[in-house]
């Protein structure tokens, strides 16, 4: 098979490293694994135009994206166009497609098991139409992710630093905002802090993934609208694993659902796969169960059915 790495130069751990020499590397690898590699070192602003570039091109057969979440996002959102088959590589804070992919967090490992891997197909949802792999959310989330976004930090230990420091400044005075969630099991209205729509239901780890990436189901999560100390409760659950006990969080699976937000303010934000987007007044969400194939990694002895 033919691949072509497009590799976010500016992501991550890819960002101090001798990357001329890993993807060498990388060649060598996937020669011996009866494979052909082509890297691209692109910076994080022209990663989206690269991977149309792949995406378009008849001698590429499969697409290898190395970068943090929102690398991978953009990188799934076109394999979901093309068909082409997405090899992930983790090279960000979280990767949190690849840990739901069983992929190994070590990039030496995580080569071999992408040139020693399979073809398969999962799960991929959409928000109005954007696909997504990991998370839509509202509320808390999103105000996390633009207090760390205005802070500065260089490595991967600096971004977890910045998200801890991040959470404590969110909960001061948390959000508190009206949700109606029209689904095939009824409407329901919530005042809440936080919502999230997940790509497959997560599991309970400190670090929640999908439990598996072909349920074919949303998993919805709604955070009831809670004080300061509440919220701070519920982000130590989360971190241990503990968050599905918490008595402010509703959750329940769907195929697709509609969100609408009545009195929602102009400038407010949503995040889709930890990146910043406008909030529309109405959201449609629904998962597309197969839809995205994917390099399964060689390590992972759990398969799903291609």
């Amino acid at each position: 098979m033919k691949f072509r790495a497009v590799l976010n130069r500016d992501g991550g751990t890819l960002r101090t490293m001798e990357l001329d020499a890993f993807c060498a590397k990388a060649a060598e690898l996937f020669e011996r694994e009866g494979h052909g590699l082509e890297c691209r070192i692109v910076a994080g602003q022209s990663v989206e135009a690269e991977l149309r570039a792949a995406a378009d091109d008849p001698e590429v057969e499969a697409v290898l994206a190395g970068g943090g979440d929102g690398t991978i996002s953009a990188a799934a959102a076109s394999a979901f166009a093309s068909g082409k088959p997405l090899a992930i590589l983790p090279a960000g804070t979280m990767n949190l497609f690849a840990r739901a992919l069983g992929m190994p967090l070590d990039l030496d490992q995580a080569l071999a098991a992408i040139a020693r891997g399979r073809v398969t197909k999962v799960d991929i949802a959409t928000a109005n139409g954007r696909p997504f792999v990991h998370q839509f959310g509202v509320g808390i989330h999103a105000r996390l992710v633009r207090i760390r976004n205005g802070m500065v930090y260089s490595s991967r230990v600096g971004k977890m630093m910045a998200s801890l420091r991040a959470i404590l400044a969110s909960a001061v005075n948390p959000p508190r905002f009206e949700v109606e969630l029209h689904t095939s099991k009824g409407d329901v209205r919530f005042i809440a802090s936080g919502v999230a729509i997940s790509n497959n239901p997560l599991d309970d780890s400190p670090v929640p993934v999908a439990a598996t990436l072909n349920a074919g189901v949303l998993g919805v999560y709604v955070a009831r609208s809670v004080a300061t100390n509440q919220l701070l409760g519920l982000a130590l659950d989360v971190m241990t694993g503990r968050w599905r006990a918490n008595p402010a969080v509703r959750e329940t699976e769907v195929k697709d659902l509609v969100l609408r937000f009545p009195k929602r303010k102009r400038g407010t934000h949503a995040v889709i796969d930890g990146e910043l987007i406008d909030l529309a007044a109405e959201v449609m969400l629904e998962v597309h169960p197969g839809g995205l194939s994917v390099i399964w990694p060689a390590q992972n002895n759990v398969e799903r059915d291609a």
